[in-house]
């Protein structure tokens, strides 16, 4: 039988499915609706992949055996549902990847943490000994990633996206760190739509699998798995099995052993659940205390999350330009001990600032600049907490005014709790721009 498969969208996870369909003896033909990147498409003719761009072949990809489809690519397409009217094959990326590994999956989803927790599983991990990688929505794509090798551990991060069309994709470890209204406009702006696409991680797991959890999240109240379920919690009381904060301490009780963790090199509340998340799926693969507690303490942050970038006459400079939404950074604010100018703003998802107004009474805020064409909203929200709110056209803009205002010993905060499409092409750039632009002054 010869074996179709049509991927819609050549992006980082479309290119990763079509060099492993390629692999495993597939007819691959890659259809993107836009222009693709110069570097995919020297991809896609070194490996002798049939590809189009700037439009979709309907009659050549509703033929397909299998149809995968990128994550950036919404429900609302109009081939999608298509797709969806005719009952057809349709995977995600992950899901067809998963197909082609014998890897124990490590999944780790949420909307804040993901990375930095995937980053430091990885880490200890890797420090272990291990044969392990890290993909999905960091780095390269699973089947990028396991075209290239065999592993015995692949650390995933997932994203609701990448969960959404999944059928047999079942990690030996899921966690689920917090769940916060964010990418609403995808799920119907209903919140239960969004928790149900994260909640999927745990669809197929079995009694052989464990799914760690964070019990403080009211999300999670009814969690319903056959996993094996690890509570940790930094609010809450010691458990048995799982983990929890307490006298400033880390501790983590798994089969009836017990370690504490003292230092950390990242800073934070959240930060210390992101550790504890990763020190608990270290310890469900039997890491020693001594490794675990070594890979905490050397670990380095990511660009572009709470990234110090320079001192300039005393006044930090903090580069937090990942917090796409409230909740990361309302962490961003949560861990500010010093007077701040906060720069903020972009493309507005759908944003309740609520929280965020609740942490920002409790720190010195000497005043918010805003960045992007569109921000009533931010200025209603905090104009009786801040005194001083300006806009900035651009980051230059935005850097100088909050280098002006800022004095020695203050801090300048760029946690824009926003998208970046308004004036950057993701939030990279615009954490990049930032940085350029202090380094300028």
């Amino acid at each position: 039988m010869n074996k179709f498969i049509s991927i819609i969208g050549a992006g980082e996870s479309g290119i990763g499915a079509a060099i492993l369909a390629k692999k495993n003896s597939y007819n691959v033909f890659v259809s993107d609706n836009n222009k693709i990147k110069t570097n995919y498409r020297e991809v896609l003719i070194k490996n002798r992949i049939d590809f189009e761009e700037g439009g979709h072949s309907f009659e050549k990809i509703l033929k397909s055996n299998i149809i995968i489809k990128s994550p950036g690519i919404p429900n609302d397409n109009e081939l999608i549902k298509i797709i969806n009217k005719y009952d057809l094959n349709l995977i995600s990326e992950i899901e067809f990847a998963y197909r082609f590994t014998r890897a124990k999956i490590i999944a780790i989803t949420g909307t804040n943490g993901k990375t930095t927790t995937s980053l430091i599983t990885y880490k200890i991990l890797k420090d272990a000994g291990f044969n392990v990688c890290i993909a999905g929505n960091i780095g390269n794509s699973f089947s990028h990633a396991i075209s290239k090798k065999d592993y015995d551990i692949v650390v995933l991060e997932v994203s609701s996206f990448q969960l959404d069309n999944i059928a047999e994709f079942s990690p030996f470890i899921s966690v689920l760190l917090n769940i916060t209204p964010d990418h609403l406009d995808r799920y119907n702006n209903d919140f239960e739509n969004y928790l149900k696409s994260k909640l999927n991680i745990t669809l197929n797991q079995t009694t052989k699998d464990f799914l760690i959890y964070n019990d403080d999240d009211t999300s999670f109240k009814d969690l319903k798995t056959q996993a094996k379920k690890i509570p940790i919690s930094i609010a809450k009381k010691p458990f048995d099995d799982g983990g929890y904060y307490k006298n400033n301490k880390i501790n983590i009780n798994l089969n009836n052993r017990t370690m504490t963790i003292e230092k950390l090199a990242l800073n934070g509340s959240h930060n210390i659940f992101n550790s504890m998340a990763a020190a608990m799926v270290a310890r469900v693969f039997e890491v020693s205390d001594d490794v675990i507690r070594k890979s905490l303490i050397d670990f380095e942050n990511i660009e572009h999350r709470l990234e110090y970038v320079i001192t300039v006459h005393g006044i930090d400079f903090i580069n937090d330009s990942k917090a796409t939404n409230v909740n990361a950074a309302w962490y961003a604010v949560e861990s500010m001990n010093k007077s701040f100018v906060w720069i903020l703003g972009g493309v507005d998802k759908g944003n309740d600032y609520t929280e965020l107004i609740k942490v920002a009474k409790e720190k010195k805020i000497k005043a918010i600049i805003c960045l992007g064409p569109n921000n009533k909203k931010i200025k209603a929200s905090f104009k009786n907490i801040v005194d001083l709110i300006e806009d900035a056209k651009d980051m230059n803009e935005a850097v100088k005014k909050s280098y002006n205002i800022a004095s020695s010993g203050d801090a300048v905060l760029l946690s824009p709790a926003c998208a970046s499409f308004d004036l950057f092409e993701n939030y990279e750039h615009r954490g990049s721009e930032f940085k350029k632009m202090v380094r300028s002054l």
